[in-house]
């Protein structure tokens, strides 16, 4: 690939520990967009030092950070990835390849645990009911609703998303498959997380996104 033909953008809130990590791993021609949500323990100056481009979004929220660093990413093709090492970005090119070809417009990740622990229990199994309701509600064929995806910065723009928080990613889903997108998902590694998920890692943030979700869904 090119210099720059994908900018893969990674909320973050956080992550110092996990930073040099993720960034040390970003395939040829990806662009690192780390949006800082409020960060307490340096990770913007980390990323910064890393060679990353660094974004401030002050509105607290997974969809906040996302949306602000699509509206400041400049290549034609964007991922997302979350910045605390559970995913690996060397495996990112399996979800731009079909973008970047023209064959998909919408690709996600569709976790696949390294072990056991990885995922537990509980949130896989909301996961899958979730993906059950997506399933019913688009038609559309996901199993995961990933946090690595993929597709072309300007006509997610088009889509006009208004969720700032764990909704995001299903709102994009639904906009896209209303829209005749063609979505699809591929296989990735799920690894052990550095540090707490900040949407899940607690009973009140599982809540949380599970009522942001519902609200998607019922739109």
């Amino acid at each position: 690939m090119s210099v720059a033909e994908v900018d893969l953008i990674l909320p973050c809130l956080n992550e110092a520990a996990a930073l040099p990590w993720v960034l040390g791993r970003l395939p040829d021609g990806v662009r690192a967009v780390v949006v800082d949500n409020g960060s307490t323990d340096g990770s913007a100056e980390i990323a910064a030092r890393l060679g990353a481009t660094v974004v401030s979004c002050t509105t607290r929220g997974y969809g906040a950070a996302c949306h602000a660093g699509l509206e400041a990413a400049t290549a034609d093709v964007v991922a997302f990835l979350d910045a605390d090492a559970s995913l690996d970005p060397r495996q990112l090119v399996r979800v731009t390849a079909p973008v970047l070809s023209g064959r998909i417009d919408l690709m996600v990740g569709r976790r696949r645990p390294v072990s056991r622990n990885v995922w537990p229990w509980h949130l896989r199994l909301a996961n899958a009911e979730l993906s059950r309701r997506i399933r019913r509600r688009t038609g559309v064929q996901l199993h995961d609703l990933g946090p690595m995806r993929a597709a072309r910065r300007e006509s997610l723009l088009g889509l006009q998303l208004v969720d700032r928080r764990s909704g995001y990613p299903l709102e994009t889903v639904v906009k896209a498959s209303d829209a005749g997108w063609r979505i699809a998902e591929v296989e990735v590694d799920y690894l052990p997380r550095s540090g707490r998920s900040k949407v899940t890692g607690t009973p009140l943030g599982a809540a949380r996104a599970v009522k942001d979700m519902s609200k998607v869904l019922a739109r």
